[in-house]
């Protein structure tokens, strides 16, 4: 029982260190992880993103602050890391979903319809809304999601694809190498 016990918290180790079993059946790393924020078509549920994050130059300069991936209107928002909901409602006719996923790290999704209430904890992969419509700058309607750190100097905004680990963000399959090394040619 105690070696059981043993392998099994190795293995969890493990697999958060590493951001969770390459090629799994579900979008959401077991004990915490990462997840698409929406389901996609591609490998590992990737979901088509449609424009990448821009940093602007400046606070107050052009960019985009933010990744929008494609989803229909409907589509299940999941939360893209374990955190807290800290605002669930309308901003500019909008609606916006804040996860608090650290001290000083908060995700945004918009335009989404809120599934979970101002408080609840929430682990990646879980349902938090749905997609409600078209954003003004999408050509197609989309999930705009954001990362933003807090600081002395205001908010900064960073890649959200960031937050999610190598093997979920490749497109294409896993390349397995011998363990022992390459094998002479014979």
């Amino acid at each position: 029982m105690a070696f059981t016990t043993v392998w099994l918290t190795m293995v969890a180790a493990l697999l958060a260190t590493a951001g969770g079993p390459p090629g799994g059946p579900s979008l959401a790393v077991p004990g915490g992880g990462r997840s698409w924020p929406v389901a996609g078509q591609g490998p590992r549920g990737r979901p088509v993103v449609l424009r990448a994050f821009e940093a602007p130059a400046t606070p107050w300069g052009a960019g985009h602050r933010g990744v929008d991936l494609r989803a229909g209107p409907g589509a299940r928002v999941r939360a893209a890391a374990p955190g807290e909901v800290v605002f669930a409602g309308r901003v500019g006719g909008q609606g916006v979903l804040v996860l608090r996923i650290g001290p000083d790290l908060r995700i945004t999704y918009e335009p989404v319809r809120a599934g979970v209430a101002v408080g609840a904890r929430v682990t990646a992969g879980q349902p938090v809304g749905t997609v409600e419509g078209a954003l003004a700058h999408c050509p197609a309607v989309c999930l705009h999601w954001g990362l933003l750190r807090s600081g002395r100097g205001g908010d900064v905004y960073l890649d959200p694809l960031s937050l999610l680990p190598r093997w979920i963000r490749r497109g294409g399959p896993s390349r397995l190498l011998p363990v022992l090394g390459v094998p002479a040619p014979r």
